[in-house]
C-alpha cells in the first residue's frame, strides 16, 4: 500500500452568507439565508516539496470561491421547476404561482438543479478542481473533498476521486 497523506482546511474565512430557496415539483420553501462555511481535504501523494498541496494556494482559491457567492441570492440555472430569465437588469423567476424579481447584481445563477448544501459542494468541487488544474497543481492529488455547512453541526460532503493524479 503506498503512502498516502491529506490536508484540510477549515479556516473562519471560507465562508460565505447567501439566500436560497429549495424547490421542486409541487414543493418550495420559503426564500432564507444561511451562514455557510466550507471546508477543503486534499489527498495525495507527497510531492518533492514536502507536500500534498500548498495549504496558502487551497486557502486563496477557496475563498475567491467563497467570494462569489457571497451576499447574493444562489438560483440554479438547471431546475426543473423554476423559469428563470434575465431582463432590464432584473433576473425574474416564476415557479408555480410566485414571482420573484431580483436585482441581478445581487444574483448567482449556478449550474446546479437545487440550491442545496449537496449541490453547493459538488459545484464548488468542481470550481476548486478547475482552479487547480489552472494553476498545473493537480500533479499529486487523488482526491477532494469539499464541505458545505449551513450552520453548526450540519454539513453536505462532496469527494471525488482525480482520476489522472500521477
Amino acid at each position: 500500500m503506498k503512502p498516502r497523506f491529506s490536508i484540510h482546511v477549515t479556516k473562519e474565512n471560507l465562508k460565505f452568507s447567501a439566500a436560497h430557496f429549495i424547490a421542486y415539483p409541487g414543493f418550495r420553501e420559503p426564500l432564507h439565508g444561511h451562514n455557510y462555511q466550507v471546508g477543503v481535504r486534499v489527498a495525495g501523494r507527497l510531492a518533492a516539496t514536502g507536500y500534498v498541496l500548498d495549504f496558502g494556494l487551497i486557502k486563496r482559491l477557496t475563498k475567491a470561491l467563497a467570494d462569489r457567492l457571497d451576499e447574493r441570492t444562489i438560483l440554479p440555472a438547471n431546475s426543473d421547476c423554476l423559469t428563470i430569465a434575465t431582463e432590464g437588469g432584473q433576473v425574474r423567476v416564476a415557479y408555480e404561482h410566485d414571482r420573484f424579481s431580483f436585482p441581478a447584481a445581487d444574483v448567482v445563477l449556478l449550474p446546479i438543479a437545487h440550491s442545496s448544501a449537496e449541490e453547493l459542494a459538488r459545484y464548488l468541487w468542481c470550481e476548486l478542481r478547475d482552479a487547480l488544474a489552472a494553476q498545473g497543481a493537480l500533479v499529486h492529488i487523488e482526491s477532494i473533498e469539499i464541505s458545505v455547512a449551513e450552520g453548526p453541526g450540519q454539513a453536505a460532503l462532496y469527494r471525488e476521486e482525480i482520476p489522472d493524479a500521477r
